[in-house]
Formats: structure tokens, C-alpha cells, sequence
């Protein structure tokens, strides 16, 4: 578990949070440290966080800033 505090921006807790994943058990041969993608809000949209993912092994699926998610409103 991570605990920052209260103004401190989630971005910056992306990578140790990674880092703490533990071990996953269940195969034969050496266990997994990584997930095979990350799923992220528009928060992450950023070059490095993407790069950085991608030089882990990771797949980074990473909603845009730019795209608006869908209708507004409930209608």
C-alpha cells in the first residue's frame, strides 16, 4: 500500500507503485512482476509515462486528453 498526501499528484506514484507489484504465483517457471498492460485515465496522457511503460514491458492503454469520453449529461 502507498500513502501520499492529500495535493500530492498521482502521476508521480505511478512508477514505485509498479515496483511494488508482487510476485504472481500459479505457473511453473518464474513467477510474473509485471502486468501485461495498464489501464489509465486522461491524468497519465503523457509521452514519458507512455515510453516509460513501454520500456517495462508494459502496454500502456491510456485514454487521450484530448477525446471527449461520450454524451454529457443524462439527458
Amino acid at each position: 500500500m502507498s500513502l501520499t498526501g492529500g495535493n500530492r499528484n498521482d502521476v508521480t506514484q505511478l512508477l514505485p507503485l509498479l515496483d511494488k507489484i508482487p510476485a504472481i504465483a500459479g505457473r511453473v517457471g518464474r513467477p510474473r512482476r509485471r502486468p501485461d498492460a495498464l489501464l489509465a485515465d486522461r491524468g497519465y496522457d503523457h509521452d514519458t509515462y507512455r515510453r516509460l511503460l513501454w520500456a517495462r514491458g508494459i502496454r500502456p492503454v491510456i485514454v487521450r486528453a484530448c477525446v471527449e469520453s461520450g454524451p454529457r449529461g443524462s439527458g
